[in-house]
């Protein structure tokens, strides 16, 4: 003997999910992300599924989202990874100084750099760069 529909439980249930997700605290799980992760968000979240489930034994609620995030890859010229950051901050706060070459022996001595100007000296040594992979590709 049926009580209910299963059509009507289905939508009671979804209607109980899509209330509990309307209330969910994007600050606090955006914390717990920077701590857990170590990454920001950085655009809208996209809801994909809510469901009622059972989690070591207890009743859990399971939210399926989608999520973008900044990322920042630093490699050397022999390719090798130095530093890989999902930290929107990290990118904001980053000076014009850190992006300089340290040691002035990797700048390639066959370039005359003219001009002073910081800017200038990055961009040369970024088209250095990329012309030295496309070399290398061929």
């Amino acid at each position: 003997m049926k009580l209910t529909s299963q059509e009507n439980i289905a939508q009671s249930e979804k209607a109980f999910i899509d209330t509990i997700n309307a209330e969910l605290d994007w600050e606090a799980i955006e914390k717990l992300l920077l701590e857990k992760h170590k990454f920001t968000l950085q655009e809208k979240i996209d809801y994909k599924n809510g469901n009622l489930i059972v989690y070591n034994d207890n009743i859990a609620y399971k939210f399926d989202f989608e999520i973008k995030v900044p990322l920042s890859v630093i490699f050397n010229r022999e390719g090798e990874c130095l530093e890989l950051s999902t930290l929107r901050d990290d990118l904001e706060k980053e000076d014009e100084d850190s992006l300089m070459i340290e040691d002035e022996d990797e700048i390639i001595s066959d370039k005359n750099f003219a001009s002073d100007d910081k800017t200038d000296q990055i961009a040369s040594n970024i088209a250095d760069m990329i012309s030295e992979i496309n070399d290398g590709d061929e």
